[in-house]
C-alpha cells in the first residue's frame, strides 16, 4: 500500500475516531452537513474533551448552560477519583434496591430497539415538558424517551448494592432545572417550587429544607454525578417498574397538569349543579384555561350524564380528560305529614293514640316533631295538634288535626300519670309527702369490690396526680373531673408492677362519656354505658404488665383531649391478679405521661366533692316482703337506711366517707312486688339524670331531660295482674344529686 493510500485511510479513521466520541449535543440534525464535513473541520479527541471542560465549568459558575437532548456531559462537581465497580472495564449487573420508597417492582416487556436520534445542538424547552416513560437500561448509558433514544454521562451503575444513575441526563428528561451552587458546594434540582440539593460524598439531600437520608452517598464518575436511584424518584415523586429480564427500570414522567372535580352527592332535575374543582401541575405551572364537555348548570330531565374537564397550563399542555358520571335524580318531593288518633272526641283524662301516617317518596324521613300531643287533656274545648316532619334534603311539611275534649271526666292528672305515662318518661306530682311515707325496712350486705372515687378536686386548677392508690383483686374506678386549667389536657390512669412477677388486669366493664360541657350528660353517659357493657361484654380487655413496668389502662379515658371547661367521668371494674399501683392524672395534652409523671404533684381536694378508696363498694339488697300494696319508699344514699361507705384517703391520710355513695353498684332484689304496682324514681337532693336496669333492661331517668326535686317522678316499671319478681341494678350518676328514692305505688283501676 502506497503512502497517499495510507494517509487517506488515516485521515477517514480519524473523521470517524472523532465522531465516535464527540458529544451527541456537538453534533447537528441535519445529517448532511455531518457527512460533508471535510477533515480541517474535526476536532481531535483531545479538543473535544476540553470543550467539555469548558461546558462543566461554566455550569458549575452558574451560568446554567442549555445542553442538548442527548446529554453525554454530567457536570455540576469537581470530578471525583472515586469508581464504582461495575463501571467501565468490568459490566455488574445493577440491582435496583428494594421498592420501600417509590415505584412497583413488576415485568414489563422490553421495548424494541430505536436508532439514536442525532437532536439539534440547540436542545428543546424545559418548560415545554416532557411527557410518558423514560426507559434507563441497567450497565447502559442509554435512554428512551416517546421513540428516542438519549446518552447519559455515565452507565447506570451499582455501588455498594445501591443503583446509581446521572442527575443531569435524569432530571433533562424529566423536565426540570438543575444547577450548581458554588457557595454551598451542592448541586441544586428545581421542580415548581420545590427544591432539591444533594452534595458529593454525602447521603444527606434536603427536599425544601427538610433533610432526608439516601441509600448511599452521591458521587463523581468522570465529571458525572451519580445519585441513587430510589432517592432522586422518592424526592421528584417519580413512579417506576423495574424489568430484571430486559434489564431495565421504567419511569413514569407524565408533566401533564392534573384536573378533577365533583358536584354535590346528590343532584336533582331542575337544581342548580355545583362544580368543585381541582387542577395542578406536575412543573408547578399555571392553569392557564379550561375546557368542559357535557357540562349544565342544570339538567332539567332525570337521566345519567357524563361531564368532562380538562385544563391546560402556562407551557400550553393539555391534561387527560377527568370524566364524572353524574345520576340526575327526580326532582325531590317533600314529604307529606299526616296523623290521625283513634277517636275523633275525647273525655278528660282520656288517653289519645296518636297514629303517624306520615309519608316520603324515598322513605327517607329524619325528624318528627309534634306540637300539643299531649297524651290526655284536662279541659275540655277544641285541641289543635300539629306534625312537622323533614325529609333527608332538609324538605318539610306539616299537618294539623283538631280534636275535641268534652266535660265528662275519665281520669283524674294524678291518676292518668300513674297509669299512662310511658317508662322512661316523667310527671309532675305533689312530693311534698313523699318523706312522710312508709319506709320499706330493707337490710344489706356489701360484696368486696375495692372503689376508687376520684372526684375532687373535682375542678381541677392545674396539671397533676389527682388520685394515687394500689389495689388488687377487684376494682372499680370512678373518674369525674372538669378541666379548669386555661389548656387542652389528657387524663390518664397509670398502672405500674412492683412485683417480682407478671400481674395482669381484666378490664371487666367500661363506661366512658365526655369531653362533654354538661356534667350532668357526662355523668348520665357513662353509667348507661357502663350498664351496657355488663349487658353485652363490650369494653372486656386483658393487659399484661411485666416486673417493674407501668402501663397505661382505661385507655378510653384519653383517647381525645379536653379543652377547657369540658367534663369528662369514668366507671369501669377491673380485677388484678398482683397489687399494683395506679396514678391517676391530668396533663396537657401533648406531654408524655410516662415521662413526665413523675415531676408531677399531688393535688389538693377541693374540700366540697368526694374522693377515697371504698371496700365493699357493691351492696346487695334484697327484700322478700311485699311491695306495692300500700305507697312506700326505697330511698337511697341518704346516709341513714343507706349509710355511706367508710374509706381512706391515701393522699391526705384521712378517713373519708363517700357521700351520695356515689360509684357504689346497688344491686337491688325485690321477690314480692304486688300487682299493679308503679315502681318509680324521685330524687329529694336535686336534679338528677341517670339510667337502671331494670329486669335486665336499661330504662332512662328519664328520656333526654332531668328529674327534679321534689316534685318529679320517672317511670321505671309497671307490674301487671300478678305480683312479680324485680331486679334493679343502679348507681349514681356523677353530676346528679343524692339522696333518691324509689317509689312503689298502688295504681288506679283503669276504666
Amino acid at each position: 500500500m502506497n503512502l497517499k493510500k495510507k494517509l487517506s485511510i488515516l485521515t477517514a479513521f480519524a473523521v470517524f475516531q472523532a465522531f465516535a466520541v464527540i458529544p451527541a449535543n456537538a453534533q447537528s440534525a441535519d445529517q448532511s452537513d455531518t457527512t460533508s464535513v471535510n477533515t480541517a473541520k474535526v476536532k481531535s479527541v483531545e479538543v473535544v474533551k476540553k470543550e467539555q471542560t469548558i461546558a462543566e465549568s461554566e455550569v458549575k459558575s452558574g451560568t446554567n448552560t442549555p445542553t442538548s437532548n442527548n446529554e453525554t456531559t454530567e457536570e455540576v462537581n469537581p470530578p471525583e477519583t472515586d469508581v464504582p465497580t461495575g463501571t467501565d472495564a468490568t459490566p455488574v449487573e445493577p440491582v435496583i434496591e428494594p421498592m420501600d420508597e417509590e415505584g412497583t417492582a413488576e415485568e414489563t416487556p422490553a421495548p424494541a430497539p430505536v436508532e439514536v436520534e442525532q437532536p439539534s445542538t440547540g436542545g428543546s424547552s424545559v418548560a415545554g415538558g416532557r411527557g410518558g416513560d423514560l426507559t434507563l437500561y441497567m450497565n447502559s448509558n442509554k435512554m428512551m424517551q416517546d421513540g428516542k433514544t438519549y446518552l447519559a454521562g455515565q452507565p447506570m451503575a451499582v455501588k455498594n448494592g445501591v443503583s446509581y444513575v446521572a442527575i443531569r441526563a435524569l432530571v433533562d428528561r424529566v423536565g426540570y432545572d438543575v444547577k450548581y451552587d458554588n457557595t454551598t458546594k451542592e448541586t441544586i434540582i428545581i421542580s415548581g417550587e420545590d427544591e432539591l440539593r444533594f452534595k458529593t460524598n454525602s447521603k444527606i439531600y434536603t427536599v425544601n429544607g427538610v433533610s432526608r437520608t439516601m441509600k448511599g452517598a452521591a458521587y463523581q464518575q468522570k465529571n458525572t454525578f451519580m445519585v441513587p436511584l430510589t432517592s432522586i424518584t422518592q424526592a421528584l415523586d417519580i413512579t417506576y417498574k423495574v424489568n430484571q429480564s430486559a434489564k431495565t427500570v421504567v419511569l413514569n414522567l407524565s408533566t401533564k397538569p392534573v384536573a378533577s372535580f365533583t358536584v354535590q352527592k346528590e343532584v336533582f332535575a331542575g337544581d342548580q349543579v355545583t362544580y368543585t374543582t381541582r387542577s395542578s401541575s406536575p412543573k408547578g405551572l399555571s392553569i392557564v384555561d379550561e375546557r368542559w364537555t357535557g357540562r349544565q348548570d342544570s339538567f332539567d330531565q332525570p337521566g345519567v350524564y357524563t361531564v368532562t374537564y380538562a385544563v391546560q397550563d402556562s407551557s400550553g399542555q393539555w391534561s387527560d380528560p377527568y370524566s364524572v358520571t353524574i345520576k340526575v335524580e327526580r326532582p325531590n318531593l317533600p314529604p307529606v305529614a299526616m296523623f290521625t288518633t283513634d277517636k275523633e272526641e275525647y273525655k278528660m283524662g282520656e288517653k289519645i293514640t296518636y297514629i303517624d301516617q306520615s309519608t316520603d317518596d324515598e322513605n327517607a324521613i329524619v325528624k318528627t316533631e309534634w306540637d300539643n300531643n299531649a297524651l290526655a287533656f284536662f279541659v275540655p274545648g277544641p285541641k289543635t295538634v300539629t306534625i312537622t316532619v323533614t325529609d333527608k334534603h332538609g324538605a318539610s311539611n306539616s299537618y294539623t288535626k283538631m280534636i275535641n275534649i268534652t266535660g265528662e271526666t275519665l281520669y283524674s292528672v294524678t291518676d292518668f300519670n300513674q297509669l299512662f305515662t310511658p317508662v322512661g318518661e316523667k310527671f309532675t306530682f305533689d312530693g311534698g309527702g313523699v318523706p312522710a311515707l312508709e319506709k320499706v325496712p330493707f337490710t344489706y350486705y356489701d360484696e368486696p369490690s375495692l372503689l376508687i372515687r376520684s372526684n375532687s378536686p373535682e375542678t381541677v386548677n392545674t396539671e397533676g396526680i389527682v388520685y394515687k392508690e394500689s389495689s388488687f383483686g377487684q376494682t372499680r374506678f370512678m373518674i369525674h373531673h372538669v378541666n379548669n386549667t386555661g389548656k387542652s389536657v389528657k387524663m390518664y390512669v397509670v398502672a405500674t408492677n412492683n412485683n417480682a412477677y407478671t400481674a395482669s388486669i381484666d378490664q371487666q366493664n367500661m363506661g366512658f362519656a365526655g369531653p362533654s360541657p354538661f356534667a350532668t350528660v357526662a355523668g348520665k353517659l357513662s353509667i348507661d354505658r357502663w350498664f351496657q357493657s355488663m349487658q353485652n361484654g363490650t369494653g372486656q380487655k386483658k393487659v399484661y404488665i411485666q416486673p417493674g413496668e407501668s402501663k397505661l389502662i382505661l385507655n378510653d379515658l384519653s383517647v381525645l383531649p379536653m379543652k377547657q371547661g369540658q367534663v369528662i367521668s369514668l366507671y369501669s371494674d377491673v380485677f388484678s391478679d398482683y397489687e399494683l399501683d395506679y396514678n391517676i392524672i391530668m396533663i396537657e395534652e401533648n406531654k408524655d405521661p410516662m415521662e413526665v409523671l413523675s415531676s408531677l404533684p399531688v393535688l389538693d381536694r377541693d374540700g366540697v366533692h368526694n374522693r377515697g378508696t371504698y371496700p365493699n363498694a357493691t351492696r346487695i339488697i334484697t327484700y322478700d316482703q311485699e311491695v306495692g300494696s300500700k305507697p312506700a319508699r326505697l330511698p337511697l344514699g341518704d346516709n341513714a337506711s343507706d349509710p355511706n361507705l367508710v374509706g381512706t384517703d391515701p393522699m391526705a391520710f384521712t378517713e373519708a366517707s363517700n357521700a351520695g355513695n356515689f360509684g357504689v353498684l346497688y344491686k337491688i332484689t325485690l321477690n314480692n312486688v304486688a300487682p299493679r304496682t308503679l315502681i318509680s324514681f324521685n330524687p329529694r337532693g336535686g336534679r338528677y339524670s341517670g339510667v337502671a336496669l331494670v329486669n335486665g333492661q336499661v330504662v332512662q331517668i328519664s328520656t333526654g331531660k332531668s328529674v327534679t326535686a321534689p316534685n318529679e317522678q320517672s317511670v321505671m316499671y309497671r307490674t301487671g295482674s300478678y305480683g312479680e319478681s324485680v331486679t334493679i341494678l343502679f348507681s349514681a350518676a356523677p353530676g346528679s344529686n343524692l339522696p333518691v328514692n324509689l317509689l312503689f305505688t298502688p295504681l288506679p283501676a283503669e276504666k
